[in-house]
């Protein structure tokens, strides 16, 4: 119920003016007929009443300005008297207080709104995201409920009930459908969850029994599994002499027969590699010979016989270093003698195409051991590749330096370079078919990783119209002869 606090103010309107408690403030300057409870009164003007209620709104009479529900009432005389309204304005908070007073907190709401749906009171935040306007389920019915939803909160369950003092105004109850059922819901999942922890136990404890009886079997299982991910050195054991325990053994002698294959096809690939390299190895470009046979014979022709004969002695070198007796390893010192013969007779072929220059920064690496023919396809790379079109004249520079216990060989001239994804391709490996230049590394870049596996390597660098570098990385250590 209202106690005396409840009430704001009160003011008396009558034609010869107003009545009001002297602690109360009247505001001046605003007339009555401007107020928003003048308003209502018109609103009802032409009709007959004794009371009216006006929504929340501040209190424009008094200087307070609370937020204020106003009863007008007319007073009852024997004449009718026009302009005569006492109004009552009751404070918002207070109401709202009343109101929730007997509410749980995060269970049921309230809320006063008229039967067009607008709330009484001015600090009533509207509900939105439902799907119909409440007004459209209440109607004019004086109680009832309804379910409605909103697209951020679900369902909500809906009581609702006319005030006696004010047919126009319902009093509107909701909760939370999830909320109202989350017991229920909270029961439903403890008994699925006592449900689950029973059927998991039954799981567990047949699991056990079946692993107790079947263990041997889950084992030889396990073991397949593995030969499945490429485990080859597993093997079975059981202390049994049972049926399962000999399908065991059969496993095991079948896994040493596989073991036993796959040794013989390793070595076979690896024969046949040796082979492939050996071929590639033993092929000589045939324009290069026919080039060098052919300035050999023109310069016996013209007489030139010191030429003749340092190009047949460069050749019987070339041929006899790249030989090396049958065997793969060769010291870095005959590699460079290898290269330096083959550009001896590439300059004399082409006189005037390019100059080239060795640096080695200690003497003491030319004994280091070494691949044959590593350097020659380089330099033939440049030759063929790099100064063909070049406007300028042609320099190739062969380097050998050591660092951290590794060899690096490098090959750089300043011809005509490539470009950034013809460089990528054969850094990538792609364009190992595609190019003399391209299977020429790709054949190199095959042998260092066979003879030297992942301590080797191959670095290519390259700018267009600068030159090309190509950089070979070995460890200086013996390797295994073929």
């Amino acid at each position: 119920m209202l106690a005396e606090q409840s009430i704001d103010s009160v003011l008396i309107h009558t034609p010869i003016g107003e009545f009001y408690p002297t602690e109360n403030w009247r505001v001046g300057e605003m007339p009555f007929e401007d107020t928003t409870v003048a308003k209502a009164i018109g609103d009802y003007e032409g009709r007959p009443w004794n009371t009216i209620w006006v929504r929340g709104h501040s209190d424009e009479l008094f200087s307070r300005g609370r937020e204020v529900i106003s009863l007008v009432i007319k007073p009852l005389f024997d004449t009718l008297l026009s302009g005569v309204y006492v109004v009552v304005n009751i404070r918002e908070d207070h109401l709202l207080d009343l109101i929730k007073a007997n509410l749980q907190e995060g269970s049921l709401k309230q809320k006063l709104i008229d039967r067009g749906g607008t709330g009484i009171f001015s600090s009533t935040e509207t509900e939105g995201g439902q799907a119909r306007p409440l007004q459209d389920y209440i109607g004019s019915s004086d109680r009832g409920h309804f379910e409605y939803e909103t697209a951020s909160d679900g369902v909500y369950l809906v009581n609702y009930a006319g005030l006696g003092m004010n047919p126009d105004w319902v009093l509107i109850g909701y909760q939370s459908k999830k909320q109202l059922l989350a017991p229920v819901a909270q029961m439903r999942w403890t008994i699925l969850t006592i449900m689950g922890v029973c059927v998991l136990l039954a799981l567990v404890l047949s699991s056990m029994l079946s692993e107790l009886l079947l263990k041997p079997l889950f084992k030889l299982r396990n073991l397949m599994f593995k030969v499945e991910q490429s485990k080859l050195d597993v093997r079975f054991e059981s202390p049994f002499e049972d049926e399962i325990s000999q399908v065991g053994y059969k496993f095991n002698r079948m896994m040493d027969q596989i073991g036993e294959l796959i040794e013989e096809v390793k070595t076979s690939e690896q024969e046949k590699r040796y082979s492939e390299i050996k071929a590639l190895q033993a092929q000589i470009d045939p324009h290069f010979l026919y080039n060098t046979l052919n300035t050999i014979y023109w310069k016996s022709e013209m007489e030139e016989q010191q030429a003749v004969s340092e190009m047949i002695v460069s050749l019987s070198l070339l041929f006899r270093l790249g030989l090396n007796n049958g065997k793969e390893i060769t010291t870095l010192r005959q590699e460079l003698n290898h290269v330096e013969q083959y550009l001896k007779l590439q300059t004399m072929c082409y006189p005037e195409l390019f100059t080239y220059e060795f640096h080695c920064e200690d003497e003491g690496l030319l004994e280091v051991p070494v691949l044959k023919i590593m350097l020659q396809p380089l330099v033939e790379n440049s030759i063929l590749h790099a100064f063909q079109e070049l406007d300028r004249p042609g320099r190739l520079d062969i380097t050998a330096a050591a660092n951290g216990g590794m060899l690096t060989l490098a090959v750089a001239d300043n011809g005509s370079g490539m470009s950034p994804e013809v460089l990528e391709r054969l850094r990538a490996g792609m364009d190992g078919g595609g190019s003399s230049g391209g299977y020429a590394l790709s054949n190199i870049r095959a042998r260092l990783s066979l003879y030297y596996g992942h301590l080797a390597d191959m670095q290519l660098e390259s700018s267009p119209g600068e030159g090309t570098t190509v950089k070979l990385v070995i460890p200086m250590q013996e390797v295994r002869e073929s």
